[in-house]
């Protein structure tokens, strides 16, 4: 591998214009061809094999005209004080709105409360139902608009009007700023580790080309794979940040060698070929997390993940050949500006002499040099009071309940958390979470009619609303009210129990098969989805990581410590976030107005991403220690010469992440702060407690036993020589320059 790899930079360092060209080609290339693909589809959301999806698939085959896939508004309306809806200067006030509704664009059909007896028993408050021939995703700015003329309108009369439901324009969705935060943030770290623009730069503008080309491709392939606008979510983002990340640790690795003395060409063919080597098996590591998503069986989730896979493949590319090819421009410029002048062969004044005596004089040991023999010398105090440590934080993580977003944890000033609470206070809690039950038998109508009067009698359930039978008579639709709101273990509970009794049900009411459906059974089925592909996913990605790190180091327990302290961190970074924001600690602060669930969709994207960078930390920290063990050094000494030259990259790497995922904390919607707090908690916890804390001191602990691997798995393995032993065996060799091209050009790979 790193003989391979080792040549490819020499090449692309050489051949600089030729390598440049190609990729420009191919980001112009993306870029039309995403240009002329036809749109996107509109996003989709299924889950196969549930009970709420097959009974969702029913209503649409039985009910086409119901269009039950199609938006809607429910408005919400409630009379002046001390006055009724039923008054009848007030009714016409109602009656004028839902005219309004029925008019607005992209909508079929408006209730009339009166006439669907949806007012309340006092008669002070109603709600009308405004229902759209088109999905939520695909309601237009012209229909959003005409919908809150509407509500306005209503509102100049007097009354109190607000609206939820998917076709309502949803307030304080990102903005955009963080990414630009980020950005921001890891250009002022890069110019601080580097002390160069131009080496700070190159690992911005190769991430931003990768970007580019993912999205690109992305687009393009949209038609044909049907990959949704939205697929490219998780793609930008662990594209920008592995991308940062492998430019890092190749131009860093780049300088390191020019400062031992290497000619230009050599330098980077050599950090190509060590540095190359652990971004591929780095890039590798992510990529399995990403393409595991698909064990969850929920297509969307699939497509996210495989597009995220394919974008960090390019960023390996891209890192194994632009880079290289963008230091053959800038050879000398990356290094820092006091000492170029070496690399340029001008000799120093005696004054500058005399300086650069005195500070070489003074230099101290770096950071990581210092804290690694820090930890050496005292590994048993580090690894207790990191183990204690996260262990006390992640123990909120035995009460994470999960949960889909919904208009009950808006924040208040949102007009769909006031519809919410207007209609819990004069409906019941359950009016916002009603669930769908569907009748299939010879004859719905009748049977749909028992099961109602048995379900009525169900503890939980509110009331139950007349059934509505389709043109053939065969299948009949229910509505369910519980006494519970949407979210509440009870309602999930009462879900359960009703597919319990469903076969009971369904065989005294003439062998009708019953269903439960809505968004309310949707969002438990899709939790329970999720929370039952948690294990499966976890043991397929730490295994085929487990195997792909025995490869790299050539040790069972270095592998197994990572696995180990991977899991630690997640535990930690998710009793975090169940004490923010579900528990509601320190919510003031990262302004998080009201305590909920945790989204379901939170802990498998964090282990996919977090996992992914935990294991590039891990990976170009330890292979370091490798090549220097290898290199005979003593263990405590591989530990030491590790971070010597990887902690100050792998530190600055995982402040850059941190700063990008916190970006998102500033934003108002309460579910992308939650996403950008975990992911930045989580890799503040894997990379400076787990991989700069615990993992030396472990090390420092297992001495030589922690690169032990059986003598018959060692032959059995192929020699990936990540930390490139063979390669510097053949280049450090003292033989004739014409000996040495000779070798090189002939080198394996």
């Amino acid at each position: 591998m790193a003989t391979f790899l080792y040549k490819v930079g020499r090449f692309a360092f050489r051949r600089r214009g030729l390598v440049t060209l190609l990729w420009l080609a191919v980001v112009v290339g993306a870029g039309f061809a995403a240009s002329v693909a036809p749109p996107p589809p509109t996003d989709t959301f299924s889950m196969p094999g549930t009970e709420s999806q097959k009974a969702f698939d029913l209503l649409k085959e039985k009910f086409p005209a119901m269009s039950v896939d199609g938006a809607t508004a429910r408005v919400v309306v409630r009379a002046p004080a001390g006055e009724k809806l039923t008054d009848p200067a007030q009714k016409a006030k109602v009656e004028s709105l839902v005219g309004a509704l029925a008019k607005a664009p992209d909508v079929v059909s408006a209730s009339d409360p009166f006439k669907t007896n949806t007012v309340s028993q006092d008669g002070t408050t109603a709600y009308a139902v405004a229902t759209y021939g088109v999905t939520a995703l695909k309601v237009t700015d012209e229909a959003h608009d005409g919908l809150d003329k509407a509500l306005e309108d209503s509102r100049a009369t007097g009354l109190t009007v607000e609206a939820g439901g998917d076709a309502v324009k949803v307030d304080g969705a990102p903005g955009g700023g963080a990414e630009g935060i980020g950005i921001l943030v890891s250009a002022i770290v890069l110019v601080l580790t580097f002390g160069s623009m131009i080496a700070a730069g190159m690992p911005l503008l190769t991430a931003i080309f990768g970007v580019a080309i993912g999205g690109a491709a992305i687009t393009a392939l949209g038609s044909t794979f049907g990959l949704s606008s939205t697929t490219s979510t998780l793609a930008l983002m662990i594209g920008l940040a592995v991308g940062i990340d492998y430019a890092l640790f190749i131009v860093s690795r780049y300088r390191s060698e020019m400062a031992e003395g290497r000619e230009r060409q050599d330098a980077a063919g050599r950090a190509v070929g060590t540095a190359g080597s652990a971004v591929v098996f780095a890039g590798l590591t992510v990529i399995v997390a990403l393409a595991g998503l698909s064990v969850v069986n929920i297509p969307m989730l699939t497509k996210m993940g495989l597009a995220a896979a394919g974008t960090v493949a390019v960023a390996v590319l891209i890192a194994t050949t632009f880079v290289p090819a963008l230091l053959g421009f800038a050879p000398i410029k990356v290094m820092p500006r006091k000492e170029r002048r070496k690399y340029y062969g001008k000799p120093l004044s005696e004054r500058q002499q005399r300086k650069a005596d005195k500070r070489a004089g003074r230099q101290k040991p770096n950071l990581g040099t210092r804290w690694a023999r820090f930890v050496v010398r005292r590994p048993l105090v580090v690894l207790l009071f990191g183990v204690v440590g996260l262990g006390a934080i992640a123990v909120p993580a035995a009460s994470l309940q999960l949960g889909l977003p919904g208009e009950g944890t808006m924040a208040p000033d949102t007009t769909q958390r006031k519809a919410y609470d207007m209609l819990s206070e004069s409906f019941g809690a359950g009016f916002n979470g009603p669930l769908m039950v569907t009748v299939q038998a010879k004859d719905a109508a009748t049977a749909a009619a028992g099961v109602g009067k048995e379900l009525g009698t169900v503890e939980g359930v509110a009331t139950v609303t007349p059934a509505t039978p389709n043109d053939k008579g065969d299948t009949a639709v229910l509505t369910v009210i519980p006494k519970t709101g949407p979210t509440e273990t009870e309602t999930e509970e009462l879900v359960a129990h009703i597919r319990d009794i469903a076969g009971t049900l369904g065989a005294a009411n003439g062998g009708a098969e019953i269903l439960v459906t809505g968004q309310t059974a949707l969002f438990i089925d899709f939790s329970q989805t999720l929370d039952d592909a948690m294990l499966p996913y976890l043991g397929l990605v730490v295994g085929l990581a487990f195997l792909l790190l025995v490869l790299v180091f050539r040790s069972l327990l270095v592998p197994l410590k990572a696995a180990l302290g991977f899991l630690l961190s997640v535990s930690a970074a998710l009793g975090a976030v169940v004490a923010v924001f579900q528990w509601g600690w320190l919510g003031d602060f990262f302004g998080v107005e009201q305590p909920g669930p945790i989204m379901s969709t939170l802990p498998i994207f964090m282990i996919g991403v977090v996992f992914g960078l935990a294991m590039d930390y891990e990976v170009f920290l330890v292979t370091r220690m490798r090549e220097a063990y290898v290199h005979g050094a003593q263990p405590s000494e591989a530990v030491v010469t590790g971070f010597r030259y990887g902690g100050r990259v792998v530190g600055a790497a995982a402040i850059i992440m941190v700063s990008v995922f916190s970006g998102f904390i500033m934003e108002d919607n309460v579910f992308v702060k939650m996403v950008g707090f975990s992911l930045a908690i989580a890799v503040l916890f894997d990379a400076f407690v787990v991989r700069m804390a615990l993992v030396p001191a472990l090390f420092a602990l297992l001495g030589r036993s922690a690169w032990w691997l059986p003598r018959w798995l060692d032959r059995l393995l192929p020699n990936m020589d990540v930390e490139g032993e063979k390669l510097n065996h053949v280049l450090d060799a003292p033989i004739p320059a014409q000996q040495r091209r000779e070798q090189e050009a002939h080198l394996p790979g």
